[in-house]
Protein backbone atom coordinates (compact mmCIF):
# COMPACT_ATOMS: atom_id res chain seq x y z
CA UNK A 1 0.00 0.00 0.00
CA UNK A 2 1.00 3.31 -0.68
CA UNK A 3 1.91 5.17 2.58
CA UNK A 4 0.58 8.51 2.38
CA UNK A 5 1.26 11.27 5.35
CA UNK A 6 3.04 10.03 8.48
CA UNK A 7 2.68 6.52 9.28
CA UNK A 8 4.11 4.35 12.55
CA UNK A 9 4.16 0.71 13.16
CA UNK A 10 1.19 0.90 14.70
CA UNK A 11 -0.79 2.96 11.78
CA UNK A 12 0.99 1.22 8.47
CA UNK A 13 -2.05 2.34 6.64
CA UNK A 14 -2.45 5.87 7.73
CA UNK A 15 -3.79 8.49 5.31
CA UNK A 16 -5.07 5.87 2.10
CA UNK A 17 -8.13 6.07 0.61
CA UNK A 18 -10.64 3.47 0.79
CA UNK A 19 -12.96 2.57 -1.53
CA UNK A 20 -15.69 -0.07 0.32
CA UNK A 21 -18.68 -1.02 -1.55
CA UNK A 22 -21.42 -2.65 0.46
CA UNK A 23 -20.15 -0.22 3.32
CA UNK A 24 -23.10 -0.50 5.52
CA UNK A 25 -23.56 -4.02 7.69
CA UNK A 26 -21.61 -7.15 7.83
CA UNK A 27 -18.32 -7.83 6.90
CA UNK A 28 -17.97 -4.72 5.11
CA UNK A 29 -18.71 -2.16 7.54
CA UNK A 30 -16.21 -3.76 9.77
CA UNK A 31 -13.88 -3.57 7.26
CA UNK A 32 -14.77 0.01 7.18
CA UNK A 33 -14.28 -0.36 10.68
CA UNK A 34 -10.71 -1.61 10.98
CA UNK A 35 -10.11 1.07 8.39
CA UNK A 36 -10.93 3.95 9.98
CA UNK A 37 -9.23 2.69 13.14
CA UNK A 38 -5.83 2.70 11.08
CA UNK A 39 -6.51 6.01 9.94
CA UNK A 40 -7.74 5.64 6.81
CA UNK A 41 -10.04 8.00 4.36
CA UNK A 42 -13.31 6.25 3.52
CA UNK A 43 -15.42 5.94 0.82
CA UNK A 44 -18.66 4.04 1.35
CA UNK A 45 -21.26 3.12 -0.88
CA UNK A 46 -24.89 0.72 -0.88
CA UNK A 47 -27.97 1.23 -2.59
CA UNK A 48 -29.46 3.10 0.36
CA UNK A 49 -27.84 6.21 1.64
CA UNK A 50 -29.72 6.60 5.36
CA UNK A 51 -27.67 3.38 6.86
CA UNK A 52 -24.48 4.46 5.00
CA UNK A 53 -24.83 8.00 6.67
CA UNK A 54 -25.25 6.42 10.02
CA UNK A 55 -22.00 4.41 9.49
CA UNK A 56 -20.53 7.27 8.36
CA UNK A 57 -21.29 9.28 11.19
CA UNK A 58 -20.04 6.51 13.96
CA UNK A 59 -16.42 6.08 11.86
CA UNK A 60 -16.19 10.31 11.61
CA UNK A 61 -15.30 9.67 15.13
CA UNK A 62 -12.23 8.02 14.37
CA UNK A 63 -10.81 11.42 12.55
CA UNK A 64 -10.92 10.53 9.41
CA UNK A 65 -13.09 11.94 6.13
CA UNK A 66 -15.41 9.81 5.32
CA UNK A 67 -17.49 10.40 2.41
CA UNK A 68 -21.09 7.96 2.17
CA UNK A 69 -22.22 7.60 -1.41
CA UNK A 70 -24.96 5.70 -3.17
CA UNK A 71 -24.29 3.32 -5.55
CA UNK A 72 -26.28 0.03 -7.46
CA UNK A 73 -22.54 -1.42 -8.66
CA UNK A 74 -24.87 -3.22 -11.27
CA UNK A 75 -25.45 -0.10 -12.83
CA UNK A 76 -22.92 1.24 -15.23
CA UNK A 77 -24.33 4.81 -15.03
CA UNK A 78 -24.23 4.66 -11.15
CA UNK A 79 -20.54 3.12 -10.88
CA UNK A 80 -19.28 5.83 -13.31
CA UNK A 81 -21.20 8.73 -11.04
CA UNK A 82 -19.39 7.25 -8.82
CA UNK A 83 -15.96 7.27 -9.71
CA UNK A 84 -16.33 10.86 -10.51
CA UNK A 85 -17.44 12.06 -7.24
CA UNK A 86 -14.07 10.37 -5.56
CA UNK A 87 -12.03 11.97 -8.09
CA UNK A 88 -13.75 15.32 -7.21
CA UNK A 89 -13.58 14.49 -3.10
CA UNK A 90 -9.96 12.77 -3.23
CA UNK A 91 -8.67 12.46 -6.28
CA UNK A 92 -7.55 8.89 -5.97
CA UNK A 93 -7.79 5.26 -4.57
CA UNK A 94 -5.80 3.77 -2.75
CA UNK A 95 -7.44 0.58 -1.64
CA UNK A 96 -10.45 -0.98 -3.51
CA UNK A 97 -12.69 -3.26 -1.27
CA UNK A 98 -15.35 -5.18 -3.77
CA UNK A 99 -17.23 -6.05 -1.13
CA UNK A 100 -21.32 -5.73 -2.03
CA UNK A 101 -22.83 -8.73 -2.97
CA UNK A 102 -26.42 -10.95 -2.26
CA UNK A 103 -27.07 -14.32 -2.19
CA UNK A 104 -30.45 -16.17 -2.53
CA UNK A 105 -32.93 -18.89 -1.09
CA UNK A 106 -31.28 -22.38 -1.31
CA UNK A 107 -33.21 -23.85 -4.17
CA UNK A 108 -32.00 -26.72 -6.17
CA UNK A 109 -31.62 -25.49 -10.59
CA UNK A 110 -35.01 -26.49 -11.75
CA UNK A 111 -36.98 -23.92 -9.20
CA UNK A 112 -34.52 -21.40 -9.57
CA UNK A 113 -36.07 -18.67 -11.69
CA UNK A 114 -33.73 -16.64 -14.39
CA UNK A 115 -34.48 -13.25 -12.60
CA UNK A 116 -33.07 -14.20 -9.76
CA UNK A 117 -29.94 -16.08 -11.04
CA UNK A 118 -29.60 -12.78 -13.24
CA UNK A 119 -29.85 -10.51 -9.98
CA UNK A 120 -27.14 -12.53 -8.11
CA UNK A 121 -24.73 -12.82 -11.02
CA UNK A 122 -25.15 -9.03 -11.66
CA UNK A 123 -24.12 -8.24 -8.24
CA UNK A 124 -21.52 -10.17 -6.95
CA UNK A 125 -19.77 -11.19 -10.73
CA UNK A 126 -20.53 -8.08 -13.09
CA UNK A 127 -20.54 -5.48 -9.91
CA UNK A 128 -17.14 -6.55 -9.46
CA UNK A 129 -16.05 -6.10 -12.75
CA UNK A 130 -17.85 -2.41 -13.30
CA UNK A 131 -16.29 -0.88 -10.14
CA UNK A 132 -13.18 -1.88 -10.58
CA UNK A 133 -12.66 -0.86 -14.67
CA UNK A 134 -13.69 2.33 -13.38
CA UNK A 135 -11.80 2.55 -10.25
CA UNK A 136 -8.74 1.21 -11.65
CA UNK A 137 -7.37 4.66 -13.41
CA UNK A 138 -8.19 6.19 -10.24
CA UNK A 139 -5.40 3.69 -8.65
CA UNK A 140 -1.83 3.99 -8.84
CA UNK A 141 1.44 1.49 -7.86
CA UNK A 142 1.34 0.22 -4.42
CA UNK A 143 -2.35 0.76 -4.12
CA UNK A 144 -4.32 -2.97 -3.54
CA UNK A 145 -7.81 -4.15 -5.04
CA UNK A 146 -9.73 -7.07 -1.88
CA UNK A 147 -12.22 -9.00 -3.58
CA UNK A 148 -14.45 -10.60 -1.32
CA UNK A 149 -15.44 -13.56 -2.65
CA UNK A 150 -16.59 -16.37 0.35
CA UNK A 151 -15.07 -19.81 0.57
CA UNK A 152 -17.87 -20.23 -2.02
CA UNK A 153 -15.60 -19.41 -4.83
CA UNK A 154 -13.82 -22.81 -4.21
CA UNK A 155 -16.11 -24.95 -3.06
CA UNK A 156 -19.78 -25.94 -4.08
CA UNK A 157 -22.96 -25.96 -2.12
CA UNK A 158 -25.63 -27.84 -3.31
CA UNK A 159 -28.96 -25.03 -3.75
CA UNK A 160 -26.79 -22.40 -3.92
CA UNK A 161 -26.29 -22.62 -8.10
CA UNK A 162 -26.58 -18.71 -8.79
CA UNK A 163 -24.27 -17.93 -5.66
CA UNK A 164 -21.50 -20.53 -6.29
CA UNK A 165 -21.60 -19.58 -10.05
CA UNK A 166 -20.77 -15.87 -8.99
CA UNK A 167 -18.05 -16.40 -6.72
CA UNK A 168 -16.30 -18.43 -9.03
CA UNK A 169 -16.59 -16.47 -11.71
CA UNK A 170 -15.16 -13.29 -9.73
CA UNK A 171 -12.42 -15.56 -8.29
CA UNK A 172 -11.51 -15.96 -11.71
CA UNK A 173 -11.44 -12.55 -12.63
CA UNK A 174 -9.59 -11.51 -9.60
CA UNK A 175 -6.72 -14.11 -10.40
CA UNK A 176 -6.74 -12.52 -14.40
CA UNK A 177 -6.76 -8.36 -13.12
CA UNK A 178 -3.85 -9.71 -10.44
CA UNK A 179 -1.49 -10.95 -13.81
CA UNK A 180 -2.89 -7.29 -15.51
CA UNK A 181 -1.85 -5.33 -12.49
CA UNK A 182 1.92 -6.93 -11.69
CA UNK A 183 3.00 -4.88 -14.10
CA UNK A 184 1.60 -1.32 -12.64
CA UNK A 185 2.54 -2.53 -8.90
CA UNK A 186 -0.85 -3.22 -7.65
CA UNK A 187 -1.73 -6.12 -5.83
CA UNK A 188 -5.01 -7.86 -5.70
CA UNK A 189 -6.47 -10.17 -2.84
CA UNK A 190 -9.02 -12.82 -3.23
CA UNK A 191 -11.05 -13.05 0.82
CA UNK A 192 -12.49 -16.58 0.76
CA UNK A 193 -14.02 -16.03 4.45
CA UNK A 194 -15.75 -18.66 5.68
CA UNK A 195 -18.54 -19.15 7.74
CA UNK A 196 -19.25 -15.60 8.72
CA UNK A 197 -22.10 -13.87 11.46
CA UNK A 198 -23.89 -11.27 8.89
CA UNK A 199 -27.08 -11.15 7.71
CA UNK A 200 -26.68 -13.07 4.53
CA UNK A 201 -27.44 -16.16 6.41
CA UNK A 202 -31.22 -15.00 6.63
CA UNK A 203 -31.51 -15.32 3.00
CA UNK A 204 -30.24 -19.23 2.29
CA UNK A 205 -30.07 -20.48 6.30
CA UNK A 206 -32.13 -19.04 8.58
CA UNK A 207 -31.15 -21.65 11.06
CA UNK A 208 -27.49 -21.62 10.94
CA UNK A 209 -25.77 -22.41 14.14
CA UNK A 210 -24.48 -18.73 14.51
CA UNK A 211 -22.59 -19.19 17.80
CA UNK A 212 -19.89 -21.32 15.24
CA UNK A 213 -19.14 -18.84 12.65
CA UNK A 214 -16.51 -16.11 12.77
CA UNK A 215 -17.01 -12.72 13.78
CA UNK A 216 -16.99 -10.03 10.76
CA UNK A 217 -14.54 -7.99 12.95
CA UNK A 218 -12.04 -11.85 12.78
CA UNK A 219 -12.60 -11.37 8.54
CA UNK A 220 -11.64 -7.52 8.93
CA UNK A 221 -8.79 -7.80 11.37
CA UNK A 222 -7.11 -10.98 9.02
CA UNK A 223 -7.57 -8.57 6.18
CA UNK A 224 -5.68 -5.61 7.72
CA UNK A 225 -2.53 -7.57 8.66
CA UNK A 226 -2.14 -8.59 5.04
CA UNK A 227 -2.77 -5.23 3.91
CA UNK A 228 -0.08 -4.48 6.46
CA UNK A 229 2.85 -6.16 4.41
CA UNK A 230 5.60 -4.02 2.61
CA UNK A 231 4.76 -3.57 -0.68
CA UNK A 232 7.04 -5.79 -1.99
CA UNK A 233 4.89 -8.79 -0.30
CA UNK A 234 1.65 -9.69 -0.57
CA UNK A 235 -0.78 -12.58 -0.21
CA UNK A 236 -3.15 -13.66 -3.13
CA UNK A 237 -5.91 -15.34 -1.57
CA UNK A 238 -6.81 -15.13 2.47
CA UNK A 239 -8.66 -17.61 3.33
CA UNK A 240 -10.43 -17.65 7.00
CA UNK A 241 -12.00 -20.50 8.58
CA UNK A 242 -13.93 -20.51 11.61
CA UNK A 243 -11.97 -22.82 14.73
CA UNK A 244 -15.36 -24.75 15.36
CA UNK A 245 -15.23 -26.51 12.33
CA UNK A 246 -18.05 -27.46 9.72
CA UNK A 247 -21.58 -26.29 10.74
Amino acid sequence: MPRAGKQSAQFPLQGNVALITGASQGIGLAIALALAQQRCHLVLTGRTLAPLEKAGRELTRTGVRVFPKTCDVRDPESVQALAASIREHFGRVDLLVNNAGISHATMPIPKLTFELWREVIDTNLNGTFLVTREILPLMRKGSAIVNNLSIAAVRVFPGMSAYSASKHGALALTNTLREEQRVNGIRVIALLPGATDTRIWETFWPEAPRAKMMKPETVAQALINVLALPENATVEELMIQPTAGPL
